[in-house]
């Protein structure tokens, strides 16, 4: 019964990790696992919007499992960091700040997995 109370206060996951796909296979297998335990969860993923690398493992085993995504980005990153085709929602912003800001507003808690070197940055400065 505690653990269902738990799971119902948490329904949305922002998780930070790399744009490409790790020096690791370790880091490949964590990101997926994090994909499949969320959908297990049934945690919807608010992510910086970017479609490759690591994040865009978990955003698309995420995705597949039926759960909603919500990728913020700011516009002058969408060339760069999205290639191909988005999965889920993605909204545009006009800075990193407002980025954070967002994605700060629409989770309900933070996961960073390795291979974003600037996880500590973006989980701590304001």
């Amino acid at each position: 019964m505690e653990n269902q109370r738990c799971r119902s206060r948490l329904n949305r996951m922002c998780v930070f990790c790399g744009s490409s796909p790790g020096k690791k296979p370790n880091y490949q297998l964590a990101a997926t696992e994090l994909g499949k335990e969320l959908v297990e969860r049934k945690i919807d993923l608010v992510y910086g919007g970017g479609s490759f690398g690591l994040i865009g493992l978990a955003s698309q085993v995420v995705y597949d499992g039926g759960c909603h995504i919500l990728g913020v980005i700011p516009k002058t990153l969408m060339p760069k960091e999205i290639t191909g085709e988005t999965v889920g929602e993605v909204r545009a912003v006009s800075n990193m700040h407002q980025r954070k800001t967002k994605m700060a507003r629409q989770a309900d808690a933070f996961i960073a997995l390795p291979g974003y070197n600037a996880s500590l940055f973006v989980l701590t400065v304001d």
